[in-house]
């Protein structure tokens, strides 16, 4: 991994590690955690009110993603679910609800203090169906063909090795899985440098993608059916988008590629978004 890369990476976790804190010691305070909010198109304000009103004030306050993946994914009662980089679980916690007690939610995070608070907020919902994992979103510790939908919330972006995530969450897929995510993405005329003066990395915008290479890394690792679409804009020419893609069931007539897995783990993913 590059000193470039592990730079990313520290200064990615250092802003959700102090996110974490800030909710922590809001919550111990008289008028309990306050959100943190970066802007209108970022936060807990992008989820209805009825689902933040179900769960622990402290995990709606540390919610900092760009969008609502669970209800891009469409849940159903008794899939597997595994949401990237899982912040303070309010992913989890709600596609824990959206699956039911025949089901299991995965919240997986590199942030200790992000997991920390995930696990309070698991325990003050008393989410039984729950488990969250340490570790990064380039290197999954989950076994292969075991996850029915993979959800993240404004963090792939957040990844300086993002061919490595999409072939992580094929590996892990289920033949017929799906993904179901929210993140930052950019118009194609839009060149690195012209990404990084609208937003820097921790912010959600300077790492993003554009929408072709986006579908281009999602089909270079196995991924069909890709969809992209924009639901509101983040920055000058920078959207937040739905993307959906299926990771293919084999047949007798078609094989489904299954893409070598990466043996780096260069990561740069935070907690639950920006």
């Amino acid at each position: 991994m590059s000193d470039h890369s592990n730079d990313l990476r520290e200064t990615v976790r250092e802003r959700y590690a102090a996110a974490a804190v800030q909710v922590t010691e809001g919550g111990t305070a008289c008028c309990g955690p306050q959100p943190i909010e970066v802007d209108d198109n970022f936060g807990s304000t992008l989820y209805a009110a009825a689902e933040r009103d179900a769960l622990p004030a402290e995990a709606v306050a540390a919610s900092l993603g760009c969008g609502n993946p669970t209800a891009v994914a469409d849940l159903h009662e008794g899939e597997r679910v595994l949401d990237l980089g899982s912040g303070g679980g309010i992913d989890v916690l709600l596609s824990a609800r959206r699956v039911g007690p025949t089901g299991k939610a995965y919240g997986l995070d590199m942030t200790e203090e992000m997991l920390a608070l995930a696990l309070a907020n698991q325990k003050k919902a008393g989410a039984t169906n729950v488990e969250f994992l340490k570790g990064t979103i380039e290197a999954i510790p989950l076994p292969a063909n075991t996850i029915d939908v993979v959800i993240s919330n404004c963090v792939i972006n957040l990844s300086a090795d993002k061919p490595a995530v999409f072939a992580e969450m094929f590996r892990v897929l289920a033949p017929g899985g799906r993904i179901g995510i929210s993140d930052v993405v950019a118009d194609d005329q839009l060149g690195p440098d012209q990404r990084a003066e609208r937003g820097d990395y921790a912010g959600c915008i300077a790492g993003a993608l554009s929408f072709t290479e986006y579908r281009e890394g999602l089909a270079a690792a196995g991924f069909t059916s890709i969809e992209l679409t924009p639901t509101h804009a983040v920055a000058d020419g920078m959207h937040s988008a739905t993307v959906r893609a299926v990771k293919p069931t084999p047949t007798t007539d078609t094989a489904v590629r299954t893409p070598t897995r990466p043996t780096s783990s260069t990561s740069c993913c935070g907690g639950s978004g920006c």
